[in-house]
């Protein structure tokens, strides 16, 4: 499965635990993310991630075309909910290219947490078949 992940910059270092908690399941899969994000996990989990753009230069675009070619099957998308503004726009038409898709997205850690635990059961199979 091709998982994709953004994290606003006060939600890295939350992402990066997630991550290192769950390392052993997000190794069986294809990770993509921004920059930074990215960097940041590779640097801690030492697991495989296609670095995007920064999400200020085009990576949250680049992820959201994938998510219309149909070339990711879980968003993970850790917003700073404190910012609302700044990137509210680009938060919000990739949640509906993943409602469109359907594409399963996590928004906070709890439901990143339950897609993953979802994913490694085989509950997300159905994203094979589509």
């Amino acid at each position: 499965m091709n998982i994709a992940i953004i994290a606003n910059d006060k939600k890295k270092e939350l992402i990066t635990e997630f991550c290192i908690a769950y390392c052993g399941i997000l190794s069986k899969h294809n990770i993509c993310a921004t920059a930074t994000t990215g960097k940041y996990i590779s640097e801690a989990t030492g697991l495989q991630v296609e670095r995007l753009l920064a999400g200020t230069h085009g990576g949250s675009e680049q992820i959201a075309s994938k998510i219309s070619y149909d070339e990711v099957d879980l968003l993970i998308l850790l917003r700073d909910t404190g910012n609302d503004a700044e990137y509210a726009e680009t938060e919000l038409n990739l949640v509906k290219l993943c409602d469109k898709g359907p594409v399963p997205v996590a928004t906070n850690i709890a439901t990143a947490e339950a897609l993953v635990l979802a994913l490694d059961r085989g509950d997300l199979d159905w994203r094979l078949n589509k």
